[in-house]
Parts: structure tokens; sequence; C-alpha cells
């Protein structure tokens, strides 16, 4: 096949790790115009080898005569067809259960050794590793909720690859809350329903559904969820959930089923603190061979905050631009992908609030940081801590350690500038020309 002969050329051309990476997990297909359609386990994925390897594929395939040939990606879809009964199957005791799973397409790159875990995230890296090897420390449900980007789906995939790689004989079952609701209606429109219920009651060990707030007002869905959650539970089966919202908070639930999500452990994954953001950065620039130094990861642990796609996409921007120029990360290259990924908001800091702040008053960095307590010294450094907390959501720590204070010397602060404001005139005047001058500077 065309592709085959393609990836051979590759292998000659892209480092080893590289290849093994990016290009060993995409399987291609002729269709019938003869352009090759070559699909990954989700669109980053693809995009990434499109903007990446796109140049070299189609090089190959000129090499090999081809050069005709259309390549375009797509993302695998799972497949829920069973197997031809004409296929060779493995022998197995009479004792051991038919192996039937359907599983989301899982992203290589979502494992456990590849997850950064932190203070914000602990007890559900924890939860998911019982999960994951069957262990009963937190019961046999667990629930985790948590934004955009904070690393759920990660560790779904996680304990997916986990069990598929060391207990390949377990019955796994791992889709979203929609894939559950068009499955059911198909059921339904088909008169297949007993198959339905047999596939996630019967013939389940693990079950893994995402985003079940999408299960809001689906009564149905939640019915047929509800009665095979008590059938799992009973039989002691695993399960595990994710949401961007509590059950608690998810509206238009059936109470029984509410009941039942609640069930187990629930654990949610908060925004990753400075030092996690910090680690994350390290840990993702060194996946994609970059080399940051520790001025330009506090930078960009300093200003991106909460989503960890957005901090990936801000480093493949960053490696991308270094790549193409030929030169290692600096600070202006850093602070431009930034500003292009997240927009003019994205680049602040209360390091830059601070330097900011010493040039309105005169002042050096090493006299804003110093231990003096003169006024002069003193008033633009409380200023700088109550505009810091003003403009930005840093964590009073992460403000502090800007002025080589503590969190408690920035709650005095932001108190004693707060009451400046409202008892003098003069002091509220300053107070709005420097946001003024700020925002429009940064904002």
């Amino acid at each position: 096949m065309i592709w085959q002969s393609v990836k051979e050329k590759l292998s000659s051309k892209i480092p080893k790790n590289a290849y093994s990476l990016w290009i060993s997990p995409l399987n291609g297909q002729e269709v019938e115009d003869g352009n090759l359609v070559l699909t990954g386990p989700d669109s980053f994925f693809c995009n990434w080898v499109s903007d990446k390897y796109l140049a070299d594929i189609q090089s190959c395939l000129k090499e090999l005569g081809r050069g005709d040939v259309a390549v375009s990606f797509a993302e695998s879809a799972p497949s829920l067809a069973p197997e031809p009964v004409s296929k060779p199957r493995q022998m197995r005791l009479p004792t051991m259960p038919v192996v039937r799973q359907f599983t989301k397409a899982l992203n290589p790159r979502y494992t456990f050794d590849e997850f950064m875990v932190g203070n914000c995230n602990m007890l559900a890296h924890s939860a998911c590793d019982a999960i994951a090897n069957d262990r009963d420390e937190v019961g046999k449900a667990v629930y985790i909720n948590g934004g955009t980007g904070m690393g759920k789906s990660h560790l779904t995939h996680a304990v997916a690859h986990h069990i598929v790689n060391h207990a390949p004989s377990t019955r796994l079952h791992y889709l979203t809350a929609q894939q559950l609701t068009a499955e059911m209606v198909k059921g339904i429109k088909t008169n297949t329903m007993v198959n339905f219920k047999d596939k996630y009651q019967k013939d389940c060990d693990v079950l893994l559904i995402e985003d079940v707030h999408t299960l809001s007002g689906r009564t149905k869905t939640q019915t047929e969820l509800a009665e095979t959650l008590d059938v799992l539970m009973e039989c002691g089966k695993r399960v595990m959930f994710t949401s961007s919202k509590s059950p608690r908070e998810i509206d238009n639930l059936d109470e029984g089923l509410r009941s039942r999500l609640s069930y187990g452990l629930i654990t949610t994954i908060n925004p990753p603190g400075f030092n996690t953001r910090q680690k994350i950065i390290q840990r993702k620039a060194a996946h994609f061979d970059l080399v940051l130094h520790d001025n330009l990861v506090g930078y960009l642990a300093e200003n991106v905050k909460g989503d960890i796609r957005q901090l990936e996409s801000v480093i493949v921007g960053i490696k991308a631009q270094a790549a193409l120029l030929g030169v290692n990360p600096d600070f202006d290259m850093v602070k431009e992908t930034l500003c292009n990924i997240m927009g003019q908001q994205g680049q602040i800091s209360a390091e830059m609030i601070r330097d900011f702040i010493a040039g309105q008053y005169n002042l050096t960095i090493n006299e804003l940081q110093s231990k003096s307590r003169k006024r002069l010294v003193t008033f633009p450094r409380q200023v700088c801590m109550y505009l810091a907390r003003k403009h930005t959501e840093l964590p009073l720590a992460d403000i502090g350690r800007a002025l080589n204070r503590d969190h408690s010397t920035v709650v005095h602060a932001v108190r004693t500038i707060t009451t400046k404001i409202a008892r003098d005139g003069s002091t509220r005047g300053q107070i709005e020309l420097l946001s003024d001058k700020l925002e429009k500077k940064f904002l």
C-alpha cells in the first residue's frame, strides 16, 4: 500500500522519537479517487501532523512517483461493528469472558506517565490510578468534574490505556454521554435495545463515560443509565464519570440518576498553581524538544492559566516559530506567540505591573523589592500589589513573589490602598490614572 511505502521513507527522514510519536499512530487509506486519507486519534493530533509533516509526506509521494496524490487528514471514528465471525480468534479457557469492548480513539500521549500531578489534581489522579488497577481504596465509582482543559480526558484516557495494556481481558466501554444517547436511540429505532442492555450491563467490567452533564433533559437516556449503574454497582464493577459540573449542579437531571452519580468518590480538578504550571511547561517543552530557559518558563507560567490545552498550543507555536527561524526561543518570541494565541490580555503579569509602577514612580526594581520602609518606596509597592490584584487573577502568593513579599503583605497592601481610595481623593485620582494607563498599555 502507498502509505506503507511512504512510512518507510519517512522513517529515514524523521528522528526516531518523532516518527514513533506522530507517524506510527497514523492509518492510511486510499479512497476511490486515488487520494490518501490519513486518520489520527484526535483533531489536535491531525492538525499538528499536517502542519509539521505534510510537506515531508508529499515529498515522499513524489519520490515514489505519486506526486499527484492529494493528502487529507481525518479523526479516527470508533466503530461499533462486531468483528467478522471468520476472523481468527485466540483460544481461551471456558471460564474466560469473551472480550468485547468499545473505546473512543485513545490519544497515545494521554497516559499516567505524561500526567503532571500537583495539589490541584492529586486526589483525582490517585482515584483514577486506583480504578485502573482495580484497588478498593476509593471504592468502585469515581466522578471527576472540572473546567475545560483541566485534564479530565487525559486521566480517562490514561485509565483506558492502563487497562487495555495490563488487563486486556477486561471488558471496557469508554464513550461520551452523547455517544451513549446516540447508541440508545439507534437501539430503539432498530428494536435492538436488548443488545444495548446486554452490552452495558452483562458484558461490561469497566464503564467510562465523559461529559455526563450533556445528559441534562435526556429523560430516556437517564433512565437507561440509572438502570445500568444499578446492575454494575451491585456486581462490583468499576465506573467512572467526568463532567464540567458536579452532580448537584446538573440541571434537568433525574434525582435517581443524580443519587447514583454521587454514589462514589466525587473530586474536582482545579486550575494548576504556579509551580505546577511550571512543571507542565517544562514537561511539554521537553516533549517537543524545545529549550526554554527558566525565565521564559516563569513568564509563561505567570500568563497562561487554567486551560492546559491552551498552554500546549502556546508551546507548539513557540516550537514552530523557533524551528522556522532556526534559533532558540527568546523573550520577544515567547511574548509574540503568547499574544497571537491568547490576545493582548494574556501578556499581563505581576512582574509587568511591577516594572510599570517602577517606571511611573522613578524607582528601580531592586528598590521595590527591597526591605525599605520609606514612604517613597512603600506606597508605590502597595499600589503595585493593589493593581496586580485588580487586573490579574493571580494568587496572592504569586503577586507577593514578584516583590519578594508573602501573601499576608499583599492582603495588607490591598486593604490599605482600598481604604485610602475611599478617604483620599488624591490617592483615588492617582490609582484611577495608573489603572487607565495600565489598561491602555497592556490590556
